[in-house]
């Protein structure tokens, strides 16, 4: 790309992209006309039903009096209320994403000794290939940790003596190997952006097979691999609370369908990854953290409640922060009353604030999530209730840790692969069919013009 003079190429490219502007531009009215749900929700939100899973669910309302009533959201994982999984790892002291992924690939809770052997599994995985580190993440460094994920994972296949079998056994053994070697990647990957893109030190930590990813994401992030148990606790319950969420989302969805093509688990990752990077979904937790940095400049008093709101009211008419009409973190696709998920992170939360001396953040924080509904219900017409949502607070949990934002959507990847990797296996067992929706055409049939003609 270097031998292209850049100057001479965007002109040519501008004028053809206003020709491919006007071509591409279907009216709005007609997705109306030929009841088409756009991104495969109803008007009232309401996701189209494409797909069966016992892996998870999601729930935004129950019935009453055969009527759809809202209610304070709830996320099962396999079953089980996944509170009640975060209360039961927490109030036995132990770390509780192998436990939970143990749970989403295999359907029910380990035992002590399972967990201790699968836990032993993965820490046996987190060897990269010989020269893995120099030749692929190293030598090509990049901007975007994502991207640099991708790669890797897609490069992984080179390594791999069965790379395209389909075969349970098989799948679950490179799946196994993501989820351990995930951490691992993104971790080195901003190390070598940081050494020669910012001019930082190199630190390279090895993983150590005792520690749970929580701790192996602070043990080879750090340049002192220190880090306080709550800290590795706090972080371990985001892996949680991110591990899974329904079918649905855009990532898991992509799972299964490319899965449903019969290709392999490393395209297969990398075009869940491409789908997460993408800040309607894993960016956005990003979005939250530079408003709130925008927020924080722009407000003298944080505790100045009318001053707040009238910043709120200038997000939502596109005068501030990115123009973009948006409060980010606020509001979810299926959600309403409240996210679970959010729900969990704010009790655990406060206690980091105080470890960190970040508690006027805190406040501010749960100020913006009692006042920000109000505004959107003044000014906007809205179908259903509006929550914050987990990315509200993962974002300041993030930054507590002081965690580097290039790191924020990788982690999100290093915990949504234990659901990617189920779902993936799901589609491979009861699928059977391609997934290929329909879309309608509404172009107009002309007749072909030769070229003097034209």
């Amino acid at each position: 790309m270097s031998n292209y003079n850049f100057s001479k190429v965007t002109p040519a490219i501008d004028q053809l992209a206003e020709k491919c502007v006007s071509c591409h531009n279907i009216d709005p009215e007609l997705y109306v006309k030929y009841d088409v749900k756009r991104g495969l929700r109803d008007l009232n939100g309401k996701g189209v039903l494409a797909g069966l899973t016992d892996i998870s669910e999601v729930c935004s309302s129950t019935i009453v009096n055969g009527e759809s009533v809202p209610c304070d959201g709830k996320l099962y994982y396999r079953g089980i209320d996944v509170e009640d999984i975060v209360e039961g790892f927490i109030s036995e002291n132990r770390f509780g994403f192998e436990e939970t992924t143990y749970l989403l690939l295999f359907g029910k809770l380990p035992s002590e000794n399972e967990l201790k052997d699968f836990s032993g599994l993965i820490g046996s995985f987190r060897k990269l290939p010989t020269t893995f580190v120099r030749d692929i993440i190293m030598k090509s460094p990049g901007n975007d940790m994502m991207n640099i994920l991708a790669r890797s994972v897609l490069t992984l296949y080179a390594y791999d003596d069965a790379p395209d079998d389909t075969s349970i056994p098989n799948v679950l053994r490179q799946c196994l190997e993501l989820i351990a070697l995930l951490p691992v990647m993104a971790v080195y990957a901003y190390h070598s952006y940081n050494y020669y893109k910012k001019g930082g030190s190199l630190i390279i930590h090895r993983p150590r097979p005792d520690l749970s990813t929580a701790e192996n994401i602070l043990y080879t992030l750090r340049s002192d691999s220190k880090y306080t148990e709550l800290e590795a606790k706090i972080l371990d319950l985001a892996l949680v609370l991110h591990a899974e969420h329904g079918g649905g989302n855009n990532s898991t969805f992509t799972t299964h369908v490319v899965s449903s093509s019969g290709t392999d688990t490393y395209s297969s990752t990398a075009a869940s990854l491409a789908s997460l990077k993408g800040p309607k979904h894993g960016g956005a937790n990003i979005k939250v953290v530079r408003m709130f940095d925008d927020l924080m400049e722009k407000v003298k008093d944080w505790t100045d409640e009318e001053e707040i709101k009238e910043y709120l009211v200038a997000l939502l008419e596109k005068r501030g922060f990115d123009n973009s009409g948006l409060i980010y973190g606020m509001g979810h696709a299926v959600y309403s009353i409240s996210d679970p998920r959010a729900r969990v992170l704010k009790k655990f939360v406060k206690d980091l604030s105080v470890e960190k001396g970040m508690e006027k953040e805190y406040e501010l924080y749960t100020l913006v999530e009692r006042l920000a509904p109000v505004v959107i219900g003044e000014k906007r017409k809205i179908y259903k209730g509006v929550s914050a949502n987990i990315d509200f607070y993962s974002g300041l949990i993030y930054r507590m840790l002081g965690l580097p934002a290039e790191l924020y959507t990788p982690i999100f990847a290093v915990a949504r692969i234990s659901g990617w990797s189920a779902h993936r296996i799901e589609e491979l067992i009861g699928a059977g069919k391609i997934i290929r929706p329909a879309y309608r055409p509404v172009a107009d049939h002309i007749e072909y013009t030769k070229m003097s003609d034209r």
